[in-house]
Parts: structure tokens; C-alpha cells; sequence
């Protein structure tokens, strides 16, 4: 039911841009818009500072006139996303940071300890095999007594064995029999057969990590007058990823609200996954307020770098952030 809706109101939004007229003035500091001209110049400079973006020119029945034909859209390409938004949890008692504005302040959702740990620390400890006991052993329990220690200056006072003497009587040679030279039924179909081994991996699960990719555009939405980010992914062989896995990596506030699958406003093909535009204007003026406020000014030049920053909130696990710092004192 929430697909059929996004698609009537992406229609909706379709018909309403086309009638909407080109914004010729420049409104960025009072309401947190950009003119087509804006958007250009800030994609040069984020172009500029951060080279794994470029600008696209897109299918040319799509070409946008009140855009230059070399620069329709932004794209960066295999952006990696190496987890899962449901696989960020974190650790520890949520704590409010601020709360001087009406909105209840930030909350700060892990804390750190004086020595910088977290206030759950794993205990990692090291075990050990006992040579002459099976028994296992901690770094606290090997606390050993006088007498083992004169035991163990007994033992290192042994003569080395010649390694070339061993190798020559052959001993290298023997099989231990404490290795087991046996092999699961499992392992022995996997080899003989794919698809055996693609069930064997779901199964018992797989030691790699395994990488997706998104490709990520940035385009101007005549509507809303802001820009607009979509997302495509891939899996490990550069397989479209489905609507549902793309999903996955997408904040659980968001996913089919905020995000929304459309149709690209450059390209032909399947539909992509969106960040609806419609509050990107009124973050960005509360933005630009509070930078006023504490004595500084905001370039328009700076809006895609600060755009990427409050997006990221929406995919977070997608790392494709690596622009300037930008600090809002």
C-alpha cells in the first residue's frame, strides 16, 4: 500500500515540477533554497575538494535547459558499505547531551569511560594448553607456585634437538596421528557442485566479509528547489541489489517514507532509491541560522558539502563522506 502511494505522489510531484517555473533569485538564506545556477556552483566545489565526485551529463532525452549539458548531475561510484543498519547497535545508557532548544536537545547514545573505554569492556583472555595436563589455563591461573618455577628452569636447561638430524631420520615424514585427516561430506559436495557450496555458505555462514556498493547521484529538483540524493546498490559481483536489500541499508526511521523508490530524473531504467527532497530546504535555514548566530556566515558554495552531512543520517552505513569538516561554531 506505501509503494502505491509514493508512486501516485511521485507522479503527482512529476506533473508539479514541470509546471513549477525556474527559481531565478536567490532565496538561500531566507528559506534554504538553491537556483539551478547555485546548484552548479556548488557541485564545482565539491567536485573540487573531493574528486571521487564528478559531474554527469545523463541521457540527452532527459537533459534538463536550465542545466549545463555536461553537468546534469553529480555521481560518485562503488562507495562501500561494509554492514547492515540493523547490525549498529550500540552500547551502553542513552544520555541528553543539550536541551536548550524546544526540540529536547541531542542524545548521546554510548558514553565513554575516563581512559576513553566504553563502559562495557569485553574481557579477552588468553588460554593456553597445559603440555602434561589437559587442562586449560588463564593468565590468572597460570599464577604458579616456588616449586614449578625451579621446574621450568629444570626444563629449559634441556639440550636443543639438531633439526638436521631430525629431518634426516625421516621423522618429518611420519603422519601425527593426532591430525585428523578426515573431510566432511558437506566440504567434499561443495566442491562437486555450486550450488551444494552456495547452501553449505547460508548454512554454517562465511568467514569474508561481504561488501556491497552503492553508486550515488546527486541531481536538482526544480520542485523543491534543493538537491536530491539516489542511491543504487550492488552485491560482491556487482549484482543489482533488490528493493528489499537496498532496504537494508537504509535507516529503519526512513526506509519507505523518507526513502522512496523513483524513477531517476536523467536516466532511463528501474526505478532508484530516493531521499525525498521535501525537508532538505528547512534543515538547511535552521542550519545557516544557527552558523549566523554564532557570529559566522555560510556560502552557498558550501550547501553539497553540508547536504552530504545531515543525508547520511538516512544511510549510515554507506561510507561515502570523506569531504571537509565543517563546524558550525
Amino acid at each position: 500500500m506505501q509503494s502505491v502511494l509514493n508512486t501516485v505522489k511521485g507522479t503527482a510531484l512529476n506533473v508539479a515540477e514541470y509546471l513549477t517555473p525556474v527559481l531565478k533569485e536567490s532565496k538561500f538564506r531566507e528559506t534554504g533554497v538553491l537556483t539551478p545556477e547555485e546548484f552548479v556552483a556548488a557541485g564545482d566545489h565539491l567536485v573540487h575538494h573531493c574528486p571521487t565526485w564528478q559531474w554527469a551529463a545523463g541521457d540527452e532525452t532527459k537533459t534538463k535547459p536550465y542545466l549545463p549539458k555536461d553537468k546534469q548531475f553529480l555521481i560518485t561510484r562503488n562507495v562501500p558499505c561494509y554492514r547492515r543498519c540493523k547490525q549498529m547497535e550500540y552500547v551502553g545508557e542513552e544520555t541528553l547531551v543539550e536541551e536548550e532548544s524546544g526540540d529536547g536537545g541531542w542524545v548521546e547514545t554510548h558514553q565513554l569511560n575516563d581512559d576513553g573505554t566504553t563502559q562495557l569492556e569485553e574481557k579477552i583472555c588468553e588460554l593456553t594448553m597445559d603440555e602434561t595436563k589437559d587442562e586449560m589455563h588463564t593468565p590468572d591461573s597460570d599464577k604458579s607456585a616456588p616449586g614449578d618455577a625451579v621446574d621450568g628452569e629444570d626444563e629449559d636447561d634441556d639440550e636443543a634437538i639438531d633439526m638436521d638430524a631430525f629431518e634426516e631420520s625421516g621423522m618429518l615424514d611420519l603422519v601425527d596421528p593426532a591430525v585428523a585427516t578426515t573431510t566432511r561430506k558437506l566440504e567434499v559436495e561443495a566442491k562437486a557442485s555450486p550450488a551444494v557450496a552456495a547452501a553449505t555458505t547460508e548454512a554454517f555462514g562465511d568467514s569474508v566479509l561481504h561488501t556491497r556498493t552503492y553508486d550515488l547521484h546527486i541531481s536538482y529538483d526544480k520542485y523543491y528547489q534543493t538537491p536530491r540524493l539516489w542511491v543504487v546498490g550492488y552485491d560482491e559481483q556487482r549484482k543489482p541489489l533488490t528493493v528489499e536489500q537496498m532496504y537494508e541499508d537504509v535507516s529503519q526511521d526512513h526506509a519507505k517514507k523518507t526513502v522512496t523508490m523513483e524513477s531517476h530524473p536523467h536516466l532511463p531504467g528501474p526505478n532508484m532509491a530516493s531521499v525525498h527532497p521535501c525537508r532538505h530546504a528547512d534543515i538547511m535555514k535552521k542550519i545557516i541560522q544557527t552558523v549566523e548566530e554564532g557570529g559566522g556566515q555560510l556560502g552557498v558554495h558550501l550547501y553539497l558539502i553540508i547536504f552530504l552531512k545531515f543525508v547520511q543520517t538516512v544511510i549510515p552505513t554507506i561510507e561515502y563522506d570523506f569531504t571537509q569538516n565543517f563546524n558550525m561554531s
